[in-house]
Formats: structure tokens, sequence, C-alpha cells
């Protein structure tokens, strides 16, 4: 198997390249958004840039990023467009900054939204363009570039000016370009099309000639580009040379016509139309498809477009077509061939009277029509209207091949498309992982075009929807599987041994060299499959490596996914592997296989059961697992070896791999989604539209469901009546009492309820919606029935003063349908869910609820907020492996809850207990629930029924108080309550507390009725199964855990009637929609009524890892996001309590009117300035440090030791001066920096008592939905602005900081990105320099903004910085030295440290050091890797007169020139999750770090 060539990386241009280029010279003459004098517009910079700059250098990516950088397209292309001015050069530089705007993520038709006036006449001419000759105006070349612009069209259906061109090309009228027999066969399949066409004929005729002749070439167009494209691939030769221009061209229209057959809109004509034009018969036959390095993506290409083209569905209606429908459509066709056979032609008599089953095969169809003459078959195709008719007395002019081919290819049976995904394996082999179409490198830049599905805004039918998502999320992991195999596997280096065989020359933990492999089992296959229903073998390793990793190969688990792994290295003994060439000719590798475990075997050759009993010891160090194989791929190994005679892949395997289970869960989620596929998935009716894209975007919101709710308790939601009435603002509130000091909470509120369709008939009317009567609300305030005499029965209350979009986000929550709550930083999301939550909880107490979130964080912090509300802990259950990381004493878990009934039970055995000692009754009535409830039924009712009988309000008579105490019966058990019980102040009042007592016995015989399960039922499994089904009402988990687990949830038959889905931006849009379907559909139905989303698309989305699945397929969209886009209404938050208001100013314009709440502007630590710095927030420039700026030791792997240093230097700064180093955060946007800074830190301060270590040091991405006072943060880039420019980046990183944030950063780069002006021009309006108020210390009085009475000191460089930090803590030192002594006259503890410095400041003493010694601070920057001095391991100051003897101070690295930092690339030994060398155990670990890390 011949290893992809290596695919180079774009190597994006630095600051100093973009300002020499003759780009950037135009662009400050001419466009620059920061030069105030523009020269005028002039045509000729446009041909001039177009001819010099992209044509000569044929598209090359890196001059458009230039011109789209420097906002050509915003301040100059589109700006001055207009007729006059259009010309090619200027079309098509306009399609290349559009196509580049695409390329790298960026928003790309908000320019012209901002000026849509001349967009149809550019429309307009790119159409002309793309059906251009080749050989005339237009090259190949460009002619690919205005195709990828037409996709991108097509693609962006939501924009209204896309739209509005768009619908011209792809509607009824386009087809016109069918043969008139086709038309006429389309029009009586669908009668109701008949009466469309009709009146587009009559309107044709009312239109002037002019405007007739401009429609019919828009409904032409795309027949008209089918042909030209069908004359462009004929031209490629079969075997000699080809330009890839032809080759790209093909490629990309394809991908079109799949883009377009992939969206209902387009599909709906245009499918009629592609058959019609046999393309896919004319591609089949081609050269190219022959061409094998060519030819091999346009294949794949094709495969997919010929799945689009015969996909399941219904064009016209929409609706998925059943296996059914689709074999009678197959019968259809077969029988119309056979009637035209068996009508005119008596050659094929013998295929007209055959049945179906026995002609429809391709070798059966081949076998009839074979012999034909060429002029019959075109007859035999234009009597099913394929064709035209041929007039008589001529031959065909096509030949032969093409037409058996196009009659073989329509008849012959199709299997089914959940047949093919039924009989796909689910592992990856060697033939796809290394696929650079199917999985691209990381390399992969966003040019070419791959053979991958892409998530757009609408699917076909949720099969469509869930195979994209299967495909992607399959080669998703496949990626990293890729990456796993090739660092386990060239770490083992495999080598040939002098006798041919393989030897291991190295070892890796992940991996092991397989001792003895066996298949011990395959069984039958089930009736109608044709592969084994079960294949098991056993895999013998020797485990000779250390404990820790020994235990951890013996805790592989049941279902964990390994691979078996052939190599048949060919290099000999000792080669050195290197990472930069391909990796599989280096190791040999041959085959790929994946297996789950079933568990190890014991001695006597069984498994050993995952359980609680401890796990037998077994001798020796050979072990044996027990794995499935995939049987769908065994079977084709299998038929594979007996057919052809291949070898047998399972004799073969040398090594098997396992991997983080974290990150190994991808085919139990694939299981589930197959698993989906082939149930019939019932996704509730008001919401399958919205899902597939469809429709009303706004159908499901509350406002027009049917089953709204005019009445709900909102409980706890409203402090007063005064928050009530400033909630709705615009509404009149009427209460039903008068009296003031009866208007308090709980309120019961009655909607105005309107059914959608009586509305649209006033509106018709005229009517005014703004009545009075809709905009009055009811308010009822009721009193919660007394709980019971003791302080913990009263109920817990919300404390929280909710705005009104808030409300209205908990009121939408309450009502059935589907509620988006977009909640910007610090807008209290989680506060919103709680009370969501808690007032369905108390409305609907018979319904379930089920919280999902993406992260086991985000789910601890929801239920540590539950907690806190008057939800019934017993109610609560948390499923996943994350309950072990919540903060309260209290287990969720699903065995944690079963111990808690179980305590509880004993608990309240012994109320009962005490109950029936007080009430004097003999017995034993607390030995079971069961003997309990007997108990209440004879002994308790009947006293409490005979009791209510004395004192109850006996007719005319005046009820007497004292009567309500003195016949009580309970008075002993109540004993231990705050006494007096009975006020004695009235008779209802003390009537309210006699109940209230009752409430809290007959709650104790209430659960104890409901824990009575938990005594029938022996086992912890069965218990927790009961409470998962019956006694939980609020049950949360992540999604993966919803994935992974669907099909155990779905057989326990567990139920829920609400989802709540925290974090829901952040959630991969199949492992959102998967919890939607944990339950069986009760009568074809779900009985889902609530879907309630929380999350924020302006943040970060989910992590994909490969840039061509993220990019290309659009795998990074969440289904929130994409219901955002789709027009689906929101509730967005509009008030942040996070931040100060200077800071959310930074983030705010990305959202709609976000302003502060009250507290923001009141609260002290809010008004109070940040003690010794000037500004609360500051952009500080940081120039090279010794001629480096960003270095990239590993691909991606940035860092920036300049940077690195200031961030710390002014960390240590903000410690020593009294800030608490916890309520620092130090942040930065690459990986390869965090492993920086953290090394930095542990040779500065980590270990020092006086500073301290930062409370995080993490990447922007990984601290998002977290927070922090202050933030210090790196941007690392000094080339080129990376992935920062994706605005939900940047919003993230300035919105994590609530007092004070700090940016470190190249300016000069980031002011010029267009995509950031808003946050960068209010950064860079302060001073680039940091201003720092040394004498200054923590906590301040200063107010925030007022001129400071303190000297301020501006710090231009981080060596100043850090020679400044150096001083003050020596000062700092000096000072604690001298007072300890004065005070106690003893040498303190500190002396020792302070006994250094004079060394060390002599040392600085030396001539030309004193400015490298700035730079040096504590220990030198440097020698951010060496510490050599062994008593003062915090700090030293190391002069560094030469970077050579800086880097042989190393203590304990070894002397691997891999491992010796050399310092400007310091980045090579901190790559890892650093620990100083001195501590590795061996050089190979130390060297190891870069590695595992990335």
């Amino acid at each position: 198997m011949a290893a992809p060539a290596q695919p180079k990386k774009i190597v994006a241009p630095t600051v100093s390249q973009i300002n020499a280029e003759f780009v950037t010279q135009l662009a400050c003459k001419y466009w620059a958004p920061h030069i105030k004098k523009k020269s005028p517009f002039d045509i000729k910079v446009i041909e001039d840039i177009y001819e010099k700059e992209i044509v000569k250098s044929r598209f090359a990516i890196r001059k458009i990023m230039l011109l789209e950088f420097s906002q050509y397209l915003e301040n100059y292309l589109w700006m001055n467009y207009s007729p006059e001015v259009s010309s090619k050069a200027y079309l098509m530089s306009i399609c290349c900054m559009v196509n580049e705007k695409f390329r790298e993520n960026v928003p790309a038709w908000e320019t012209f939204k901002k000026k849509p006036d001349h967009f149809p006449f550019f429309f307009k001419h790119i159409l002309k363009a793309a059906l251009a000759e080749t050989d005339g105006e237009f090259s190949l070349h460009e002619q690919t570039v205005l195709l990828l612009f037409l996709d991108h069209c097509f693609n962006s259906l939501e924009v209204d000016l896309i739209r509005s061109q768009v619908q011209q090309l792809i509607s009824l009228p386009m087809w016109m370009g069918l043969q008139p027999a086709r038309l006429e066969l389309e029009l009586k399949k669908t009668p109701k099309l008949r009466k469309f066409w009709n009146l587009i004929k009559k309107n044709d005729e009312k239109m002037d000639p002019g405007a007739r002749e401009q429609a019919y070439q828009e409904r032409r167009f795309l027949s008209q580009l089918i042909q030209k494209f069908i004359s462009v691939l004929k031209s490629v030769p079969l075997s000699e040379p080809v330009t890839m221009d032809k080759v790209h061209y093909c490629e990309r229209f394809i991908e079109l016509m799949i883009d377009l057959e992939a969206l209902l809109p387009t599909r709906r004509w245009f499918n009629t139309i592609l058959d019609d034009s046999h393309l896919l018969v004319h591609c089949y036959l081609s050269n190219l498809v022959h061409r094998e390095e060519d030819g091999h993506l346009f294949s794949q290409l094709l495969d997919m477009l010929k799945f689009y083209t015969g996909f399941e569905i219904n064009d016209q209606t929409g609706n998925a077509l059943t296996e059914n429908e689709m074999t009678t459509i197959h019968y259809d066709r077969i029988t119309s061939l056979q009637r035209a056979a068996f009508a005119h032609f008596p050659e094929l008599y013998d295929f007209a009277l055959s049945n179906v089953a026995e002609v429809d095969t391709r070798e059966s169809l081949v076998k009839f029509f074979g012999p034909l003459s060429s002029n019959t078959l075109h007859q035999v195709a234009s009597y099913l209207c394929l064709l035209p008719t041929l007039p008589n007395n001529e031959d065909t002019t096509l030949d032969k091949e093409f037409l058996l081919e196009l009659l073989v290819s329509r008849h012959e049976r199709r299997i089914s498309q959940i047949q093919q995904l039924n009989q796909m394996p689910l592992y990856p082999t060697e033939k796809i992982i290394w696929d650079e179409n199917i999985v691209p490198t990381e390399y992969y830049s966003g040019e070419g075009c791959l053979a991958l599905p892409k998530l757009n805004l609408q699917f076909l039918t949720l099969h469509d929807y869930l195979l994209r998502n299967f495909n992607l999320f399959r080669l998703e992991s496949t990626y990293e599987i890729r990456q796993d195999i090739e660092d386990s596997v060239s770490r083992m280096k495999p080598w040939q041994s002098e006798y041919g065989g393989v030897v291991f020359g190295g070892w890796a933990r992940m991996a092991q060299p397989i001792v003895a492999f066996t298949v011990v089992e395959v069984a039958k296959p089930n009736i109608g499959e044709n592969w084994p229903t079960r294949v098991r073998a056993d895999v013998t390793i020797n485990l000779n490596v250390r404990d820790h990793i020994k235990d951890e190969w013996e805790g592989l688990r049941k279902h964990d996914v390994c691979f078996l792994i052939t190599v048949r290295p060919t290099k000999p003994y000792g080669t050195k592997f290197d990472r930069r060439r391909p990796f599989i000719e280096q190791v040999g590798l041959v085959y790929v296989r994946g297996c789950e475990i079933q568990g190890m075997l014991d001695d006597k050759g069984r498994v050993i059961e995952d359980g609680p009993e401890p796990r037998p010891n077994l001798r020796g160090e050979s072990r044996t697992f027990r794995v499935f194989l995939d049987p769908n791929q065994y079977q084709q190994d299998m038929t594979n070896t007996i057919q052809n005679g291949a070898e047998d892949v399972y004799d073969t395997f040398n090594i098997i791999m396992r991997r983080k289970p974290k990150e190994n869960n991808f085919k139990a989620v694939l299981e589930t989604i197959r698993n989906l596929m082939n149930t019939d998935c019932v996704v509730p009716d008001w919401l399958h539209d919205i899902i597939l894209g469809y429709g009303d975007p706004s159908s499901a919101h509350y406002s027009k469901m049917p089953n709204q709710i005019a009445t709900l308790d909102f409980n706890d939601t409203f402090l007063s009546i005064e928050h009530l009435k400033s909630s709705f603002p615009g509404h009149n509130v009427k209460v039903t009492v008068d009296d003031p000091a009866l208007q308090i909470p709980p309120f019961r509120i009655t909607f105005p309820v309107r059914s959608g369709k009586g509305k649209k008939r006033k509106d018709a009317d005229g009517e005014d919606e703004g009545t009075d009567e809709a905009k009055t609300l009811i308010v009822e305030p009721h009193v919660i029935p007394n709980r019971g005499p003791y302080p913990y029965n009263q109920p817990k209350r919300n404390t929280i003063q909710f705005t009104h979009t808030q409300i209205e986000a908990i009121r939408a929550g309450m009502q059935p349908g589907l509620t988006m709550v977009v909640g910007p930083p610090g807008t209290g999301k989680t506060d919103v869910a709680v009370q969501i939550i808690s007032n369905i909880y108390h409305n609907f107490p018979e319904q379930r609820t089920l919280i999902v979130t993406h992260s086991n964080q985000a789910l601890n912090q929801l239920f540590e907020k539950i907690m806190a509300l008057d939800i019934d802990e017993r109610h609560l259950l948390r499923l996943g492996h994350g309950e072990e990381e919540l903060e309260t004493e209290k287990d969720f878990s699903r065995y944690g809850r079963v111990n808690y009934v179980l305590a509880r039970r004993i608990e309240l055995l012994e109320e009962v207990k005490r109950l029936q000692k007080s009430l004097g009754v003999p017995g034993d009535a607390s030995y079971t629930c069961e003997t309990a409830g007997y108990f209440f039924l004879y002994q308790v009712m009947s006293r409490w029924e005979e009791y209510i009988s004395k004192v109850k309000n006996k007719g005319s008579t005046l009820p007497d108080v004292t009567e309500v105490s003195t016949f009580f019966p309970f008075h002993e058990y109540f004993a231990n309550a705050p006494q007096p019980i009975f006020k004695g102040r009235s008779y209802e009042e003390d009537m309210e507390i006699a109940e209230g007592c009752f409430r809290h016995i007959k709650k104790i015989f209430t659960q104890l009725e409901e824990f009575r399960a938990s005594e029938l039922l022996r086992s912890g499994l069965d218990r927790s199964k009961y409470l998962l089904v019956k006694e939980a009402k609020i049950i949360a988990m992540t999604c993966t855990h919803a994935a992974l687990k669907r099909h155990d949830l779905v057989k326990l038959g567990f139920k829920y009637d609400n989802i709540l889905m925290e974090e829901a931006a952040q959630i991969l849009e199949i492992e959102t929609f998967i919890p939607l379907l944990l339950q069986n559909p009760q009568d074809g139905f779900s009985r889902l009524k609530r879907w309630i989303m929380i999350g924020d698309h302006h943040q970060l989305p989910p992590v994909i890892k490969n840039m061509a699945f993220q990019k290309y397929s659009n795998m990074e969209q969440s289904l929130f996001t994409r219901f955002v886009r789709v027009g689906v209404p929101t509730v967005d938050l509009d008030a942040q309590g996070r931040a100060r208001a200077s800071l959310c100013n930074l983030y705010n314009w990305r959202y709609k009117n976000l302003g502060n709440l009250p507290h923001v502007q009141l609260l002290p630590e809010f008004s109070t300035a940040n003690a010794g710095l000037l500004y609360d927030f500051q952009l500080i420039n940081v120039e090279d440090f010794q001629g480096v700026g960003e270095s990239e030791p590993n691909p991606y792997f940035y860092q920036n030791l300049g940077e690195a240093e200031y961030v710390v230097a002014l960390f240590m700064y903000m410690c020593l001066l009294g800030y608490p180093a916890d309520r620092i955060s130090i942040l930065t946007t690459y990986n390869g920096q965090k492993h920086l800074i953290r090394d930095i830190i542990n040779r500065r301060c980590g270990n020092n008592p006086l500073i301290g270590r930062p409370n995080k040091v993490t990447t922007v991405d990984r601290f998002q939905g977290q927070q922090n006072d202050y933030i210090l943060l790196s941007l690392v880039r000094t080339r080129a602005v990376g992935h920062l420019r994706d605005v939900r980046r940047l919003v993230v990183a300035m919105s994590r900081a609530r007092l004070g944030l700090y940016i470190f950063a190249r300016v000069s780069l980031f002011q010029n990105c267009f995509e950031l002006t808003p946050a960068f021009s209010q950064l860079t309006a302060r001073p680039l320099h940091l201003h720092i108020i040394p004498t200054e210390p923590f906590p301040t009085t200063r107010k925030n903004g007022e001129r400071p009475s303190h000297e301020v000191q501006i710090i231009k460089n981080m060596p100043q910085m850090a020679n400044f930090v150096y001083n003050m803590y020596m000062h700092l030192i000096q000072t604690t030295h001298h007072y300890h002594q004065t005070l106690l006259q003893l040498p303190p503890a500190m002396v020792e440290e302070g006994e250094e410095v004079p060394n060390q400041e002599t040392e600085l003493e030396t001539e030309e050091e004193t400015m490298t010694a700035q730079a040096d601070i504590i220990p030198s920057p440097t020698d951010a890797s060496s510490s050599s001095s062994e008593e003062s391991p915090d700090f030293q100051s190391v002069a560094t007169p030469s970077y050579a003897e800086a880097t042989t101070n190393e203590a304990g690295a070894s002397s691997d020139p891999d491992t010796t930092p050399a310092p400007p690339e310091i980045s090579t030994t901190v790559a890892g999750p650093v620990t100083a060398p001195a501590e590795a155990d061996t050089p190979q670990d130390a060297t190891s770090a870069p590695a595992e890390t990335k």
C-alpha cells in the first residue's frame, strides 16, 4: 500500500514579510483602515493586483490571504463596485476574496448585505463567466474559482440577498432544460405541477423579449453548465499527461452537484435535470475514473453523488421513502422496461416474460441487452423517455457502451441504504486511516475539496441527518486513532531482524507485541444475514513492564476498544525514525483491525467478569484477553481470502494497541447512531421539520403550540409583587387580592392564551393586535400549606432577583415547546436553568426532566444550585462518572441514591417507632415499610379523623381556639419541636398548624410507601434501576454518557417528558440529538413535551481536532448554532453581573444590547481600582525577545518566550503587592505556550511561599465556562493572527475576567484584523506599555479611573519588568529579614535565602550583563529550564553572557541534543507537561515529553 505524499503546510506570512509586500504598500495607499488620507479609487489597481499578484502566482493562498487580511474586499473592491467598472479582473478578485473568507471560516456576506444594490448585476456576470468557453477569456483555473464561489452561494441560502439570486436558477421553470418527452412524463406523475407549468408559460408570454431571454438563460444555466462539464471531462485522456486544472475543475463540479442534491430546496427540481443529463453515466465511463492517481478523489466524489441521486426521498413532498416504496419504484421501472420490450422489440421477448428477480441484476441485464445494436438500444431508451427519439433512417451518434450502461445502471437492483450501513464495519482499517481524501492530515489547508459529507443548514430526511453525522463522527475518531497508532508504533521501533522477522527496539505504554493470536469462535449468522453473529479471539501478551503500566493493561474493562496491528518492517535494526517522512513505509504497517475486550482470562481459561469481587491474582507475566472482532469486517476479510487467494489477515497480527478510555467511546456512539437508524426513530411532530431545517422556524415556540398552558405557578421565582410587575413590562397586572399585605409570593399567573389559528384571522380582519385583554396578566398570590412545626420543614427559597428577560426565559421553559436561551457571559444562565427545573418540578410533579450538559463540571454546578432550592433530594439522580467531582457531601450517583434510600428508610422507621411509642400502641409497627403502612392506616388515620370531627366548625357555634390544642393527639410526638406548637391567637392559624403537623406525619408514610420497593428488590443493581425508571424526577447526565448508554436506557424502559440542555452550543450536533431519543415512543408518538436549550453560539463551538472536518464539513457547528442560523426564536439574556462595565464593553458588541446589572456599578469591588496597576484592562505590546517572536517546535505547538516571561513577571509583581495568587489565572491561545508558562512558573516562583502559583494556567478554550478576578492573557502569535481570528475565541478570551484583564501581544499584527476591530480599537486606545504603581499595596482605596496619588512607572519591555520584579523581591526579602532580626534577635529561616543575595548581586555587576540581567530575573528567561542552585531553587539570577554557558548549567538533564534547551528555542524542553529534567527518571523520559503532550 503506497503511503500518501505528505501535504505541505501553508506557512502564514510574517509581519515583516507582510510589510515588505507590494500588496501591503498598495493597501497603505488605497484602502488600509488605519490610513487617514487615502488615494482615490483607481480601477487599474485592481487589474494590476489581479494580473501580477494573483494570476502570476497561480492563485497562491499566501497572496490571497494577504489581500483578504488587508480588508481589500470590504474597503476597496465591493465599496467601489458598479456595472460601469465591472471587468473580468474585478469579478475574479471579488470571488477570490469571498472564497478565502469561507476557507478562513469568517463571515463572508456582511459586506454585500451593507451595499446590496449591485449584487444582482454582479451575480449575472458570474453566471455568464462560468459558461464561457475555456479557451476564451476565462481559463479553466478561473472557472474552478467561479464554481467554488457558486457552491458557497448555494450553501448560504439563509442569506436573503443570496437566496433571491439563486432561486431564479433552481425552481420549477428550470425544467425547460428537459427534453420534451421527459417533461411530459414528469408532469404526468404529479398533476398539480401541470397547473403551475401552464401558469409559468402564460407569465412568460407577457414578458418583454429581453427579460424573457434573460430569464431563459438563468433557467437553463445549470443544464448548460452540466453540458460544459461533460465536454471538459471528455477531453481528459486515458494515459497521456493531463493538466491538474482539468482534474480540479471536474472535482469541484461534482462537489457542486453533491451540494445541490443534498439540499431539498435545490434538489426538488434539479434532481430531474441531473437525471435527464445522464451525468453519472458519462462520469463512470470517463477516462478520469480509470486514472489511478489523478482520478482517485474524483471516483470517491462520484460515489457520493451516486448515493445522493438515488436517495430514498420523494423529491416533491420531501417525505422519506420506506423500504417497500423503494422496492415498488424499482419494480415499476423494470416492468415499464419489460412492457416496452414486449410491445416493440421481439428480440427481448425472453426478457419481457421473465420475473423481476431473475432479470434485475447487472449480469442478467448485460446478458439480455448486450447483443443488441446501438440503434436498438437508443430506441429502447427513447421509449422510456431517457433519450430523444431517433429520426427515421438515422444512426445514433451515441456509442454502444454509453447506451448499455444507461439502461443497466438505471434498472439494476440496488442494495438499500440501511442494509449497506448494517454491513459496514465500525472500526476503521488501514485503507481508510491513511486515505488523505477521507481523513486529511492536520495540514489540511482548505484548498482542495474532499470526499466528505457536509453539515449545513438543512438535511433531506432524518436518515440523511444521522448518516452524515455517523460518517463524520467515524472519520473524526479515525483521525485520532491514526495519531495514536503512529505515536505508539513508532515508539516501539519495529525493525527487520537478521532472519527476516520483526524485532522491536523500543517500547510504548499503550502498545504491546502480541505473543499469540487465535480465533476461538465464529458464531452462525442470523437468518437473512451473511455475516456471523459474533467472532471471538484470544490475544496473548507478555507484560514485562513497570507495575503501574501492568495494572493499566490488566484494568482493561469490558467494551474497551483495542487495535490489532500487523507490521512488516523493511528497515534494518537501528534505523532512525523520521517523523517528517510518511509513516507507513518506515514501519512497514500492513493491516489494522479493531476489537472490543470481553475480559481477561484466568488460569483456567475463563473470562474474569467485572464486579465487586476482588480479581484473582495471576502468576507470571503472560496475560490472555478474550476479544470480540467486528463480524462484518471478518466476513469481508474471509471472502477476500477465499475468492482472491489473499493472505489471512488474522494470522499476521504482531502488535495490540489500547487507547485512553476517555477518547475511546467512538464505537459505542457509532453503534447508537446505527441502532437509531434501524428503529423508527420518532422525533416529536412539533420538532421534526425544525431539526431538518424546513418549515416555519418559530413553529415550536410556546406561543404557537396548541397545548399552551394558561395558568402557571411561578413558586418562588418572584421576590415581591414589585419584582413581578417589573418583570412584565408593557403588561397590565391584575392581582386577585387588594390588600397589599396579602400580595406576597408565591404567585400563580394566568396568561392570555391565543391559539395560533384564531390570531391569523383577527389580523386579517384588521383588528388591533395589542388589545388590553392580550396584555393582561391575572396574578393570584397563594400560601404554601404548612409542612410541619420543625425549622427544616420550611421550604428553601430562591433569592435571585431575575431580570425581565430571565423571567421570559423561565416562562418559555415552563411552557411546552422548544425554548432557546442565548446566555452571554455572566448573565446567569445556570440560575435560569435551575429555576426552570424547579418550576417544572412543582407545576408538574408527575413529569420527569432530563438534564444534559457538555461537561461534568457544568453538571456539578447545576446540581450544587439545585440543592439550594426546594426540591426533595430523593428525586435527584446523576448518571455517569463525573459525580465523584461533586463538591457536596451527598452522593447523587445511582448507588449513592440507593444507599440514601436505605439509610432514609431506617431513619423514617425510627420516626415511626417514636410515633408508635408516643401513641402508646403495642407491637412492632416499625419493622418494615409494609407494617408501617398498616400502622398508619389503622392507628394514625383513625386518631386524626376523630380529632377533626371534634374540632371541626360545628355549624352555628363559634369554634373554640383552645380545643385545637386540647384534643390534638400528637402532642407527645411533637415534643421535640419548637414550643409552643399552637399560638392560640386564632382558630384558623392553629388549625393550619395542626394540619401542617399531620402533613409532616403523612409524608413519612408516603416516603416509606415509595421505599417499599427497595425491601422487595434485593440487589443494588435492581434497586438502582428501579430508582432510575420510577423514583427519580430529575435525572442528569453528560451528552457523551447519553450517547454511550442509550441502548441500556431504552431497554430499561426509561421515560422522561422534558429535556434541559446546558452549554448547548458546545455539544456536537449528533450528541445533542441522541438525548431526544433515549426512550421508546408510546403508540408511535414521542412523549417529549419541552426541550430547553441554553447556550451561547458566540462562544467556542465543540472541539474538532481535525481541521478538515472542522472547516470543510462544518462539523463544529452545534445544533444550537444551526437553529439560530435557521431563525428559531431565542430569548437573549441581556444583563451581565460578572465583570466591570469597562471590561464588558470589550465583548458586548457581539450581542444584542447586552447591559450590566445594577450591582456591577454599585458594589465596592467593581468601583475600586486594581492596586499597583493604572488601568483595569490593558493591551501590552511585546516585541521580539533576543530576535525571536513566536516559535513552533512541533506543528501547531506555538510558543513565545518573551510573552511567557512578561506574563509571569506581571503575575509575580501582583503577588508581591499582596494579590492572592488564586484570584489570578493565566490564559493563552496555544497549548505550547501553556506548557512554557507552566515551566517558567515552576522555575521562578512555583514553590515560593511569598508568591505561589496562579489559580490556573491553561488555554482559552479549556477555560470556557470559568472565570476569575484577574486574567493575564498571552496571544503568542507574531506572524499571523491564527485561530484568534475566530471571533468566538476572542469573546471567550475577553469575558473571563471580573476585575482586571492584561493582554500581552504583538499589537501591529492584531490591530489590522478586521474581525477583531471592535475589541482591539478599545484596547489600542490606551497606552501600549504597562503602567504600574509599585508603591500602592493591595487592596487599595483608589476608585477606578481616579488619578493615583502614588508615582506611576511605565514599563517599556519584558527585560525591564523582569529586572524590576527581581529588585522588588530582593527588597522585600531584606526588609523582612531585617524586621525579623530586630524583632526576635534570632536568625530566622529566611536568612539562608538572604545570605545568597550578595553573591548573586555581585554576579550582576559584570560589565555588559546589566541589560541581559534585566531579562534575567529569577532565574533568567534564557535559563527558563535550568535551576543550578541547590539551596534556593525559587530565586536566583544567573548572568547569561552567552547561550552556551546558560545551557551547560542544566541540572541533571541528559546530554542528548534534543533535550538541551537552546534558549530561544527553549520550547524543545518546555514542550511537555514539564517537570524539571532533574526529576526525570531517564534521558528518554525527559525527551518524550513533547510528543506525549502533542
